[in-house]
């Protein structure tokens, strides 16, 4: 094989790797089965470990400061511990049918125990209510590992650009009659691709990156094939 065949060979395959390997990192996500514009509902936080060497061990999730909610609960998680830490309102805000002077703020997760190894991932629940009227919420996730380093997922898209460390946002369903119970999980449902695409939620992502991975790594391969074989002939 001549020099110059070698070493389009270890270009292309070199390539097909990085094409495989980039669909791998993922974002914090958050996606709900039931939440509504004005009613309750649960959010899913998922959270992928994104260093090669740390474990992650504190996930912290900020509510918006502007659409404060009436009542938050957190999912208890084994090997977690979980403080909700409240915060006084600037002025009496009335959110559904309740005027608050203080809403929950912060929801923090710490590990008591091995945290998120390396390559997984893991989800942090939150229940409550009522959901702004508004067709997405915004929220921010600090991600904290156990060799000091802090990922915060706080910045807001603007155009068509992902930023490099996006605030996970999850898509409402439109209001109903009933905001506590099957009518708003049902509309939910029936929103779920819409709400999946907005959210970000890295199954479609992950699906589309090994498709893409996927035909990198044949095309890679077939420009290897016609490479051999024009070496083949001027030999």
């Amino acid at each position: 094989m001549h020099r110059t065949t070698a070493r389009l060979s270890a270009a292309l395959i070199t390539v097909a790797l990085v094409a495989v390997a980039a669909p791998a990192s993922a974002h914090v996500n958050v996606s709900s089965t039931d939440a509504a514009q004005g009613g309750y509902g649960k959010a899913v936080f998922r959270v992928p470990n994104e260093s090669d060497t740390a474990a992650t061990t504190t996930v912290a999730v900020t509510l918006p400061a502007d659409t404060p909610f009436a009542f938050v609960t957190a999912g208890a998680k084994p090997g977690w511990k979980v403080t909700i830490a409240k915060k006084k309102l600037d002025r009496a805000t009335k959110v559904g049918d309740f005027e608050l002077t203080e809403a929950v703020r912060t929801i923090t997760w710490t590990t008591s125990g091995d945290g998120i190894p390396v390559g997984q991932f893991d989800e942090f629940a939150i229940s409550g209510g009522p959901f702004p009227e508004a067709d997405e919420i915004a929220f921010t996730v600090e991600q904290t590992y156990d060799d000091g380093e802090v990922s915060s997922w706080d910045e807001a898209q603007e155009g068509d650009t992902e930023p490099e460390n996006p605030a996970p946002v999850l898509a409402l369903a439109k209001a109903t009659t009933d905001h506590h119970g099957a009518a708003t999980a049902t509309s939910a449902a029936d929103e779920s691709d819409d709400t999946d695409e907005a959210s970000g939620s890295d199954d479609s992502g992950d699906s589309l990156g090994t498709w893409l991975g996927g035909g990198a790594l044949l095309v890679a391969l077939a420009a290897l094939v016609v490479a051999l074989r024009e070496n083949r002939r001027r030999a």
